[in-house]
């Protein structure tokens, strides 16, 4: 079966790719991804991604995807990591809402209180419908975050 994407390396990025390996001063997945793409080189060894996947210590389609990001997007796209298109978890409180929690926590505290506490923010935001739910300690680091 013929790979879909082949790797061909230049002498310039061949050498940039055995500086990055031989220093060893790179983080470790950039210096696996280096030894990658130059097993994977065309006009070199050009093994099988199961020998350089074992040789290497990861899995087949660690190595199918570093060439696959190689071809389509260049050197430094291959040696990085893939970015994430959007975070794990949403924001709970968007930029309306974490203006609503700081005028409550600058506003008188309730009867028999001296001054705001994270719980009974978190308490009050419930009561007033801004949010489902949340807890005390995202009300601490939106409120750390902005004083």
């Amino acid at each position: 079966m013929s790979k879909k994407y082949v790797v061909r390396l230049t002498d310039e990025e061949r050498a940039q790719l055995r500086d990055v390996v031989s220093k060893g001063t790179a983080q470790a997945y950039r210096i696996k991804h280096a030894n990658i793409l130059l097993s994977t080189d065309a006009d070199g060894p050009a093994s099988k991604d199961e020998d350089i996947a074992k040789a290497l210590h990861c899995h087949k389609n660690t190595v199918a995807n570093v060439r696959q990001r190689f071809v389509e997007h260049g050197l430094e796209a291959a040696l990085g990591r893939k970015k994430r298109l959007k975070p794990p978890c949403e924001k709970l409180l968007d930029g309306e809402k974490e203006a609503r929690l700081i005028a409550l926590s600058c506003s008188h505290p309730p009867h028999g209180r001296a001054r705001w506490s994270l719980r009974l923010l978190a308490e009050k935001m419930v009561a007033l419908e801004i949010v489902e739910s949340i807890s005390h300690e995202t009300v601490r680091r939106t409120l750390k975050k902005t004083s």
